[in-house]
């Protein structure tokens, strides 16, 4: 589980990109890929959802946020910017994520933030920069990021508030099918109006290109179900910081994907990037503390 949650969760950036070259809408993408997943799950998790409707009721204050972060922020901008950059370059970017939790919860929480985690979020930053400005310090000094990194930046940042407020919302205790299926259908109506939005500024879907059905499907079943699944009993067996840390190997899986399959060869600045991004999340998960730093001294 721990080498396949991350393998899973890869494929969703190379389908982007696949999508991308297919000419699919990427916002009726976002929408289709969590409505069919719904579908799909709504039969096993009806009786549960029949059972805590009131619970569901009752915490949807906490599960809406969560569904439009999650469901709609972390995937539609994601998709959007797979129109104009790498799949490689995705994964990258998004393996940032955890460290901006971290972050968040330092400036917005005032959590307190260790030298040692510091460094490692300094560092790791420092590698998703160099992905963002491929490896040219000049387009750092003109401030000229690519626009589809900066989606995808966009879909990370989503996707740390949502992991946030995982952490800082009372939650339902329903079960987990309940839950997920809750948020897949607030996911889904949230996106739905800017699906509209798309499809009215001429990119409506191609109903009767067989790429647009096999792709919708794929999406909704390996990232989605496929995924969450995995990577939720990693958390039950494993804890949630290695788990956490497992989406670390996202951009690995994500360029040896795209390699054969987009024709994505790997470049030399995704190498320097990833290796400053493991060498942060291996400071920024160290347990020193200033105590126990002074005692070492």
């Amino acid at each position: 589980m721990l080498f396949s949650a991350p393998a899973l969760f890869a494929s969703n950036m190379v389908a982007a990109r696949w999508a991308h070259d297919a000419n699919l809408p990427p916002v009726f993408l976002a929408f289709g890929r969590w409505l069919i997943a719904l579908l799909i799950l709504l039969p096993f998790a009806l009786p549960a959802l029949r059972t805590h409707r009131r619970a569901l009721w009752r915490g949807l204050p906490a599960l809406l946020p969560l569904a439009v972060l999650g469901m709609g922020v972390a995937v539609a901008p994601q998709y959007i910017g797979a129109q104009t950059t790498s799949a490689t370059n995705i994964a990258l970017i998004f393996s940032c994520s955890p460290l901006l939790v971290t972050l968040l919860e330092a400036v917005i929480w005032r959590k307190p933030l260790y030298a040692p985690r510091a460094a490692g979020l300094a560092l790791a930053l420092g590698g998703v920069l160099v992905v963002l400005t491929r490896g040219d310090a000049n387009v750092l000094a003109r401030l000229a990021f690519g626009q589809g990194d900066l989606w995808v930046l966009l879909a990370a940042t989503g996707w740390a508030f949502y992991t946030v407020l995982q952490k800082r919302l009372t939650l339902p205790a329903v079960p987990d099918s309940a839950r997920l299926a809750t948020m897949m259908l607030g996911g889904a109506l949230a996106l739905a109006p800017f699906a509209g939005i798309e499809a009215a500024a001429g990119m409506a879907p191609a109903w009767t290109d067989p790429r647009l059905a096999a792709v919708l499907l794929f999406l909704a079943v390996v990232p989605s179900l496929g995924a969450y699944y995995v990577y939720g009993r990693l958390i039950s067996v494993a804890g949630p910081a290695t788990a956490g840390l497992s989406m670390f190997l996202v951009p690995v899986y994500a360029a040896l994907l795209a390699w054969p399959l987009l024709g994505e060869a790997p470049q030399l600045f995704h190498a320097y990037g990833f290796a400053m991004i493991l060498l942060g999340v291996k400071l920024a998960a160290s347990r020193l503390r200033p105590a126990a730093a002074a005692a070492a001294a």
